[in-house]
This record gives structure tokens, sequence and C-alpha cells, in this order.
């Protein structure tokens, strides 16, 4: 079993230039979990997940600080101004853009299900030689098919 048969062809992705709250956006409206990031020539740069996004507006809790018995609170953060202070922001300024794991149409299940069992992912790109996204494999892209494949004829 390779990954161009199970792999999703018709991907959705996002631009590099886009911001934050134009991926949110496509989750929302898409229903998914995440998307890989394509330069203008479809190249990969990045990847990120809604669990990315949350980390990132997560409302901070409210500091005090004392400096030499002057002390200065600082109040928590309300979670509509942490939104309003990311979302214009240039989604590659929380995406993941270093050590993507990635996979190529012609690499093994066994590979695939290594790195999602190593790592807490949701997708994995597939790449071409170029580094062009040309699918992209989720966990529930996997269980279907060792499901239809494998399960349903033992």
């Amino acid at each position: 079993m390779i990954v161009k048969d199970f792999m999703i062809t018709d991907v959705i992705f996002a631009n590099k230039e886009y911001s934050i709250k134009s991926v949110m956006k496509i989750l929302v409206d898409k229903k998914i979990g995440g998307v890989p990031i394509i330069d203008d020539k479809g190249i990969l740069v990045g990847i990120v997940s809604d669990g990315d996004i949350i980390r990132n507006i997560n409302p901070k809790d409210g500091k005090i600080y004392d400096f030499i018995s002057y002390v200065y609170y600082v109040k928590k953060e309300e979670l509509k101004e942490d939104v309003e202070l990311i979302k214009d922001a240039n989604i590659m300024t929380i995406a993941k853009h270093k050590n993507i794991y990635c996979v190529s149409p012609e690499d093994t299940m066994e590979k695939v299900l290594a790195i999602f069992s190593k790592h807490s992912l949701k997708k994995i790109p597939v790449i071409d030689k170029d580094r062009k996204v040309v699918g992209v494999v989720s966990r529930g892209d996997v269980i279907r098919y060792i499901q239809k494949k494998i399960i349903d004829k033992l």
C-alpha cells in the first residue's frame, strides 16, 4: 500500500501571504482542522492547524509586577482583545515552517503510520520531488483505508 492509493488530492491550501483571520475562515468554511501553506508556485512553506491558532489566541492571565515596591498590575486580557491582536498577523507567524513531516506519493503506508504514531499530527502533506503539494493524508484517511482494504476482508 502506497500513499497515492489513499491520499486526498483535492487539497485545500492557504497562501503564505494570508492573515490568521483568512486562514480561520478557510478552516471554518471547509470544516477542516488544518491546511498546508504554499507559496505562489505551489511549494510547501508551512502547515498550520486549528490547534496552532488556538494556542495563539489563548487569553493571558493577569500578572503582578513588583518593581522594587512599586506594584503594577496588568489585567487579564479578554478573548476578544486577544483575537483582535492577532487576527491580521501573517499566518507564517504561527505556522510550523521547519521540520515539517511530509511524504511522497510513492511512500508506504508504514511510513505514514510511523509518522502519525510518533508525532501528534492531524495531517501530513504529500509532496512531489519539487516540494509542490500534490495531496494530503489525514489520520481519518488512514483509518478508512485500513478498514476498507484490510479489516473488511478479514
